[in-house]
């Protein structure tokens, strides 16, 4: 039985719940369930805090597990990314009061506040740079005003609360996050259990960036359509019973459909449908 490890709270865990029920694994009932079993897929979840998933699936106590990439990289546990799932993304930067540094190469001597404490410390020695960490859970933007630390190294969305505490962004981008699927370094790539997962739930990722278009074109204006509708390796073309008409099916980018929409009518087609995909394999 696969054990997956999954975000009990914050940011992660609904999108993460969201993503696994599409990809048809059982849901738990209560939020205080702990552990939850799907004897129909095989798979047993562990709800745990999103901060120590990658210490679990690190230690080989659990098989993989969906964190963040921050914490992954935070934690310094034997953990690797094999998945990215595209939601609950971050961006984590230095800031600090304005005129008080330009970038990291100027934080030599000073003190730097943050809830990721390793990643912090880790990107300080990538770049030569000897200063102080002092670890905060929450709120680190308060450090400087009470004199513990002169930068602080915090998840940043629009920046409108580091603004309002008279702070400023400084330097490049630490670490861009999202949420991932982490597995133990070194483990075996072909676990088929595994790859049943990661299929699942690539197949949501296709699902939701993709809607199915159907449409009638006559047959001279065949090849100009399909231009328009590649699909992921070739759309469907049917014969139609009306003489000079076929029917193409193809998936193509839901951001895309309305404009594709467009050109096909004005191209000459007509019934032009789109409909979701809830699932698929490629």
């Amino acid at each position: 039985m696969l054990r997956i490890a999954v975000p009990n709270k914050g940011s992660l865990s609904e999108p993460a719940s969201a993503m696994l029920h599409e990809a048809g694994y059982r849901q738990r009932k209560d939020r205080r369930e702990l552990v939850l079993v799907d004897s129909a897929n095989d798979v047993e979840f562990f709800f745990l805090r999103p901060r120590d998933i990658a210490v679990y699936v690190g230690s080989g106590k659990l098989d993989i597990g969906i964190t963040g990439r921050d914490l992954l990289l935070d934690s310094g546990s034997r953990a690797e990314e094999i998945m990215q799932l595209g939601f609950a993304g971050s961006t984590f930067r230095y800031a600090t009061r304005p005129g008080t540094a330009k970038g990291v190469g100027d934080f030599g001597g000073m003190t730097i506040a943050t809830s990721f404490s390793g990643l912090v410390t880790k990107h300080l020695a990538d770049h030569g740079v000897d200063a102080s960490v002092v670890h905060l859970d929450g709120a680190v933007e308060t450090a400087i005003q009470l004199g513990v630390a002169e930068i602080i190294a915090d998840v940043v969305e629009t920046g409108t609360t580091l603004r309002n505490a008279g702070l400023e962004i400084i330097g490049e981008p630490i670490l861009e996050s999202e949420a991932v699927v982490i597995r133990r370094a070194g483990a075996p790539v072909d676990d088929p259990k595994v790859q049943q997962f990661l299929r699942r739930m690539q197949g949501v990722l296709v699902a939701r960036r993709y809607v199915m278009m159907d449409y009638d074109i006559r047959v001279e204006h065949v090849e100009r359509a399909v231009s328009l509708t590649p699909g992921l390796e070739s759309p469907t073309v049917s014969p139609l019973h009306h003489e000079g008409w076929v029917a193409v099916r193809s998936m193509v980018p839901a951001q895309d459909a309305q404009r594709i929409m467009d050109e096909l009518y004005e191209l000459g087609a007509r019934a032009i449908l789109t409909t979701g995909i809830h699932a698929c394999r490629l």
